[in-house]
C-alpha cells in the first residue's frame, strides 16, 4: 500500500483511508473491528471518524457511537501506535452538543469527549466538520451565496479556534489540525491566520471528491499542491453510484439508497447516465469500477487520500483487492474525455 505524507507533517499514512461513518447503524461493533483488522493486514492504517457519526440515520442519541466502536477496538487490540486516527468536531452541521457552532470554548469539551469514547490519550488529526459561516458542499454550490459573510467576524473566529487548538496541541491531546467542507478562500485564510499566530497549520481538507463530483479540481487543487494540504476525499465512490449497483433503478436491500432515497441530493436525472459512462470505461479495460474510481483519486496531480467506506466485509474485500491499482494513460485519457462530455451530474 502506497504511503503519503499527511500535509506538511512528519506523519505518513496509507494513501487509502478507512471511513467509519456507518459503524453503529449499518455496521455493528464486530463488523467495525473486523474492518480495522483487515485493513491493517492490507497495509491501511489511516481511520477517519467524527463525533457526529454514525449516519444513516444521524441522530443526537446515536452520535459518538462510531468513536465508541473504535475505542473498544483500541482497548482490545492494544494497537494504538499502529493506526492514525482522524476525528472531527461537529459544529452547526451536526447533531452533537445541540448543533452549536464551533468555537474555542467548545473545543476542549469536544476533544475530551472524543478521547473518552475512543479510549485514547491523543488524536492524530482533529478536523472542523463544517465552517461556521456556511459551505457550498452537499449540492449547495448551485445557489451558493457568500454575501452574508462577515470577514472580520470570520477571522476573529479563526483566531479563537486556533488558540484553543494550540492549547490542545500543547497538552498533547491532538497532534495536527484539518478542515472539512471548506473552500479555497477559507482554507487560505486559516493558513494565513495560523502562520500569523504561530498556531497549528491546516494539514488536510476533507471535501467530497469522485469521478462524479470534481469541484476540487481547480482552485482547491492549486492550493493543495502549493500549500502542502492533503485532500481527504470523502465519497470517492459517489455514495455507491460508481459501484454500478444502482444502475437500471436497482435499490439493493440495506444499501444507502434504501435508507436515503435522494442520496443527499445526488439522485439527479443525469446521475445514472453519467455513471454508465465510467462503468463502460472500466468494462472496456477489464477493470472493476470500484478499483478504477479509487485509483483515479489516488493519481490526481495534488495530494489526496480517498476515504472509502464499506458496510460489509464482502464490500471491503472488493476494495482491498484493488488497493494497489495504477491506471494506464489510456484509461486516464478516456476518463478525461468522459468528464468533458458528461460534467458533474449533481
Amino acid at each position: 500500500m502506497k504511503r503519503i505524507p499527511l500535509g506538511a507533517t512528519d506523519i505518513t499514512v496509507s494513501q487509502l483511508c478507512l471511513g467509519s461513518m456507518t459503524w453503529g447503524t449499518q455496521t455493528d461493533e464486530a463488523g467495525g473491528h473486523a474492518q480495522i483488522d483487515a485493513c491493517l493486514d492490507a497495509g491501511i492504517d489511516f481511520i477517519d471518524t467524527a463525533e457526529a457519526y454514525p449516519v444513516n440515520p444521524m441522530t443526537a442519541e446515536g452520535s459518538g457511537r462510531t468513536e465508541v466502536i473504535i475505542g473498544t477496538w483500541l482497548a482490545k487490540s492494544k494497537r494504538r501506535d499502529d493506526v492514525v486516527i482522524a476525528t472531527k468536531i461537529a459544529g452547526s452541521g451536526g447533531v452533537r452538543r445541540g448543533g452549536a457552532p464551533i468555537d474555542g470554548a467548545g473545543i476542549k469539551a469536544a476533544v475530551e469527549g472524543s478521547l473518552k469514547r475512543m479510549q485514547t490519550d491523543y488524536i492524530d488529526l482533529y478536523q472542523l466538520h463544517w465552517p461556521n459561516r456556511g459551505s457550498y458542499m452537499f449540492r449547495q454550490n448551485w445557489r451558493y451565496d457568500p454575501s452574508g459573510q462577515d470577514k472580520a467576524a470570520t477571522i476573529a473566529h479563526m483566531e479563537d479556534v486556533l488558540g484553543a487548538l494550540q492549547r490542545e496541541v500543547d497538552a498533547g491531546r491532538i497532534r495536527h489540525f484539518g478542515l472539512s467542507n471548506e473552500s479555497a478562500w477559507g482554507t487560505a485564510k486559516w493558513l494565513e491566520v495560523a502562520a500569523h499566530m504561530g498556531a497549528p497549520r491546516v494539514e488536510t481538507v476533507q471535501n467530497e471528491y469522485s469521478l462524479l463530483c470534481r469541484l476540487y479540481d481547480t482552485d482547491m487543487a492549486e492550493l493543495s499542491h502549493n500549500e502542502q494540504v492533503t485532500l481527504l476525499a470523502f465519497s470517492p465512490l459517489a455514495a455507491g453510484f460508481l459501484t454500478g449497483k444502482y444502475q437500471g433503478g436497482e435499490v439493493p436491500e440495506g444499501s444507502r439508497k434504501s435508507i436515503n432515497e435522494k442520496m443527499g441530493g445526488r439522485m439527479s436525472d443525469r446521475v445514472l447516465d453519467v455513471t454508465q459512462a465510467y462503468l463502460d470505461i472500466a468494462a472496456r479495460h477489464g477493470l472493476d469500477p470500484v478499483h478504477m474510481s479509487l485509483a483515479f483519486c489516488c493519481q490526481r496531480p495534488f495530494p489526496v487520500s480517498p476515504i472509502f467506506g464499506a458496510t460489509t466485509m464482502a464490500q471491503l474485500q472488493v476494495i482491498l483487492d484493488g488497493k494497489d491499482l495504477v491506471l494506464s494513460d489510456e484509461v486516464l485519457e478516456e476518463i478525461d474525455a468522459a468528464h468533458c462530455a458528461h460534467p458533474m451530474p449533481y
